[in-house]
């Protein structure tokens, strides 16, 4: 046999040969390569190409085009948000999917950071711009759009399809729940009484100091909490958008991934950059947006905003409450709230605080009133472990009333913001 030969720069030298008649270095090279490149593509068809909501993808890029070649804030501002929809489910999926490889403990941790990453982003970039009052309107908003309008749709869309019988859900869970969201009642509500009643040992610097201690507080509370659920407790408090089934489903419910570890995390660092991005652009619009559209800034804040972040959460609420699985349902809507009010809040003042930026607990008395009454009132709601399609329709009209309440009110501090 003879050695086979390979022509380089117009010179014959022979190569070493191997045994199947193949070049071994040079073919495993090209089929790496190859692996390589069909892993990535599979990996951005299933990342982009899977969800519907994707559509709204080409409004990111536009929102910038726009910014630079009009001044139109509105257009800027709503091109932004609509682009910033999909990615927060994206990010939401990639989450799920490192969990995946992670392990339930690891899970958690994950699901806590950024199972609320857009909220957290858009607000560290307005507390850059010090912008606090859209901080503190913008996460009150998410926890009020969690609570009211998207467990509403959920029970509503829930009890339609069940409408001959009650849905059930683990009461215990929900109590923790909402203990949680009273706890955190309670840290916004001390600094506003303190600022109120005029009976601060030091004006203005009291106010803030006990907003940073609560704070401290409240994420070990969160951190309690987490280690809590995590720790071999199961059986009673499901974990946070943990996807416990009955023996019978387990099979069916078994996740397996549909990306790599790799490719989550770096779909992860791809996404929350993106998001990043066209927050600053959201942020920036906020203002002009307000005046363009005439509306008020605190209904832009409170009502528009949560939408971005809420509308993956939304979605996965109602499907599974349709597919009668409720427990999972309040793990993502009452979840994500406790989620906002006991980490999400106290972090971003723990970071104004590093930032040199007074943002305090003091959500001002109409804030503060309205997280209270809607705490109690989903609190009630969720007591007897119950579900139906009325309850669904009286929270789904408590957010109706909390919005119309938000396009008549004026920010007290807005000219500060």
């Amino acid at each position: 046999m003879e050695t086979p030969q390979i022509e380089m720069g117009g010179f014959k030298v022979n190569s070493p040969q191997v045994p199947n008649g193949g070049l071994r270095p040079t073919m495993a090279g090209s089929w790496n390569s190859r692996g390589t490149v069909e892993r990535t593509l599979r990996s951005i068809r299933i990342v982009i190409f899977t969800s519907k909501l994707n559509l709204l993808m080409p409004f990111g890029p536009a929102s910038i085009i726009l910014h630079f070649t009009s001044r139109r804030h509105g257009l800027v501002f709503l091109f932004s948000m609509l682009g910033i929809t999909p990615l927060a489910e994206r990010l939401g999926y990639a989450t799920e999917q490192l969990a995946v490889y992670t392990g339930p403990t690891v899970g958690g941790l994950l699901n806590a950071t950024f199972g609320n990453a857009t909220e957290m982003i858009i607000a560290i970039y307005a507390l850059k711009n010090g912008m606090i009052r859209v901080v503190q309107q913008s996460l009150l908003g998410s926890i009020l759009s969690n609570m009211l309008l998207v467990l509403g749709c959920a029970f509503f869309a829930g009890g339609i399809i069940h409408r001959n019988k009650d849905q059930v859900f683990s009461k215990a869970t929900a109590v923790v729940n909402s203990g949680l969201l009273l706890m955190a009642v309670m840290g916004l509500m001390f600094p506003a009484v303190l600022h109120f009643t005029h009976s601060e040992v030091r004006q203005g610097a009291s106010e803030v100091a006990l907003s940073r201690f609560s704070s401290c507080i409240m994420l070990v509370a969160y951190a309690s909490y987490l280690y809590f659920q995590l720790s071999g407790r199961s059986n009673i408090y499901s974990p946070i958008g943990s996807e416990e089934v009955t023996n019978e489903d387990a099979t069916e419910e078994e996740e397996e991934a549909e990306i790599g570890m790799w490719e989550a995390v770096t779909w992860l660092a791809v996404l929350t950059l993106w998001v990043s991005v066209l927050s600053e652009y959201l942020v920036n619009t906020i203002e002009g947006a307000s005046d363009s559209l005439n509306l008020p800034v605190a209904f832009i804040s409170v009502i528009l905003l949560p939408i971005v972040g809420n509308a993956a959460e939304h979605a996965s609420a109602i499907m599974f409450a349709m597919k009668d699985k409720l427990d999972i349902t309040l793990g993502v809507a009452i979840g994500s709230s406790t989620q906002i009010s006991m980490f999400v809040i106290p972090f971003c003042v723990v970071t104004g605080w590093m930032m040199g930026q007074k943002m305090d607990l003091n959500f001002q008395l109409f804030e503060t009133a309205t997280l209270f009454i809607t705490v109690l009132v989903v609190a009630f709601m969720l007591q007897d472990g119950t579900a139906n399609y009325l309850k669904g329709l009286m929270l789904i009209l408590c957010y109706l009333i909390v919005a119309a309440s938000f396009f008549v009110h004026v920010d007290p501090q807005s000219s500060d913001g």
